[in-house]
């Protein structure tokens, strides 16, 4: 499991695993619980590649957002894996 610190938005941690490549069991702490959850449920499975395309860039308060965060932290463990 990789946790991962968010900046700016009301999540306080975000949690998941990547598989081959695809993500699996994220978990948000704190923010807007229905609206994480069914994310999760959405992305559950999908590439690494198409969740960043996704979720960069797409901002809520504090010109970020927990998927846009979610997004840095998907990115940051590509560029450290490189």
């Amino acid at each position: 499991m990789i946790t991962f610190i968010p900046k700016g938005v009301c999540s306080k941690k975000i949690e998941f695993e990547v598989e081959n490549g695809r993500i699996k069991n994220v978990k948000f702490d704190g923010g807007c619980m229905g609206n994480l959850n069914a994310i999760s449920k959405l992305i559950e499975g999908m590439p690494v590649d198409e969740v960043i395309q996704k979720f960069k860039g797409n901002l809520c308060r504090n010109q970020t957002s927990c998927t846009d965060q979610l997004a840095r932290a998907l990115e940051e463990l590509q560029n450290n894996k490189s």
